[in-house]
């Protein structure tokens, strides 16, 4: 072996000691400093963080089984939720080809020939053995590459993770709006068939010459702007099961869901995470912090383009005039070659090359920090929702016995005379709106524990190792 053949070689090998490109430092908050406490919390703070476990199957909470049946097909048959594995195992799969093709090759080879000269002679000549070739990765780029098809694939975790939390918290509104929907409608009647036996009483007053046919109508015009409400109510059902149809995977037709008038309603007692707590559990607060050192990676193999690249490859195989010749041992023919290539000009390419990858990074940088300051916000918007609410849901039922109580005393005592007819439809209309609102309410509470689940990063199980999801 000549030494021009080994020089590069021993120049690789020497470059190896040398430390590698560093890659930009990673903020996993985007340079965002989580406040030390919920300022929407209501003046409390947090005695303990949650555990993302915790949270993974909030919809429990709610001791609904048929919600927690229609989440579990949705994170099972959802098109979002299988194309999100789908792209997991793509990442993954390339992941490992990166690593493949960071590490030594080895290839068979095979090869047969015949020529002829022009005396009309024939020579044949047989051919099998193995090619083995090596980067030598002196200054990273490879590690590099690797490393960013590693954060690649725990952002595809995180990604999948994020897609499941949004089909649930999705499954969970749609389901709620459905319950709420149908315990307005049942309202609605039930308030219907009040109004018409208040209509055939006046009705009997007019018979009797006691009440004007004015009061009739009346009563008649207020029955029917009840019942028209109901058509508008059993739409909203109608499109709820449709929504729950999509997002289980299935046609309209499929969805098998029996009516009921009770809203699930989820235990009170949930103690809020701390903010850098919950930026820790969110999904795509990790699959944007992994974007960002996939990034960051890829600076650094852009940059490592612009120094030396370093070969070795070498052949080690048989020879033969026969193809039995091969199996007999035949002539024994060997090759080794290291090369180095040094880029000298190219017109500012892989500088150019190594700067855009840098403001790539720069661009997931940002996108990290919006995401966190999504989070915040998210969650703090949740706890002004559930706590203002709250309060208009105490209200409202107050405000509904108080109404309930005046229609009974208003038929009682327009059945007795004692009132005119205008007094009982004023109060038949208060009490059909403030149960309506009560309902409407009651909804408007159990949606904001939904999103408070979700901005708290629940719905999914994140892996303790940052790269995969359960």
């Amino acid at each position: 072996m000549s030494a021009s053949r080994v020089s590069p070689l021993v120049v690789a090998l020497l470059l190896a000691g040398c430390a590698s490109l560093t890659p930009p430092a990673v903020d996993a908050t985007g340079g965002v400093a989580p406040p030390a406490e919920w300022s929407a919390a209501g003046g409390t703070r947090p005695e303990a963080s949650v555990p993302a476990e915790s949270l993974a199957d909030w919809w429990q909470r709610f001791g609904d089984p048929e919600l927690s049946r229609l989440i579990a097909e949705a994170l099972a048959a959802n098109t979002d939720v299988t194309s999100a594995r789908a792209a997991l195992r793509q990442a993954r799969a390339l992941q490992s080809v990166e690593r493949a093709q960071a590490g030594p090759r080895l290839d068979a080879s095979g090869s047969a020939q015949r020529s002829r000269s022009n005396s009309g002679s024939a020579s044949n000549s047989f051919r099998a053995g193995f090619d083995a070739s090596w980067e030598p990765d002196v200054f990273g780029g490879n590690r590099a590459g690797v490393a960013a098809r590693d954060a690649d694939a725990q952002a595809s975790a995180a990604n999948l993770g994020d897609v499941q939390v949004s089909v649930a918290a999705e499954v969970a509104l749609a389901y709620l709006a459905l319950r709420g929907s149908e315990a307005r409608l049942a309202i609605a009647r039930d308030n219907l068939a009040s109004q018409q036996d208040t209509a055939q009483i006046t009705q009997w007053r007019v018979q009797a010459g006691l009440a004007t046919s004015l009061e009739s109508e009346q009563a008649r015009g207020s029955v029917e702007q009840t019942r028209a409400q109901i058509p508008s109510l059993q739409k909203a059902i109608a499109q709820s099961r449709h929504q729950l149809a999509l997002l289980t995977g299935r046609t309209v037709g499929a969805l098998q869901l029996a009516e009921s008038t009770v809203l699930p309603q989820p235990a009170a007692d949930l103690a809020l995470a701390f903010p850098a707590d919950t930026l820790r559990q969110r999904a795509d607060v990790r699959a944007a912090e992994a974007r960002v050192r996939a990034a960051a990676q890829r600076v650094v193999q852009a940059d490592a383009a612009r120094y030396p690249s370093f070969s070795l490859s070498g052949s080690l195989g048989l020879q033969a005039l026969t193809l039995s010749g091969l199996t007999g041992g035949g002539a024994l023919a060997s090759s080794l070659l290291a090369g180095v290539s040094l880029p000298i000009f190219d017109g500012g390419a892989a500088t150019a090359q190594r700067d855009a990858q840098q403001a790539a990074f720069e661009q997931s940088h940002e996108a990290l920090r919006g995401t966190v300051l999504v989070a915040l916000k998210d969650v703090e918007d949740a706890l002004v929702a559930l706590q203002r609410d709250r309060e208009r849901l105490a209200t409202l039922q107050q405000a509904a016995e108080a109404a309930g109580n005046a229609a009974l005393l208003a038929r009682q005592r327009y059945a007795s005379g004692l009132i005119d007819f205008q007094t009982v439809l004023e109060t038949q209309r208060s009490l059909l709106s403030a149960q309506d609102n009560v309902a409407s309410s009651r909804v408007d509470v159990a949606t904001d524990h939904v999103r408070l689940y979700k901005a708290l990063g629940g719905g999914w199980t994140p892996d303790p190792n940052n790269s995969t999801t359960s």
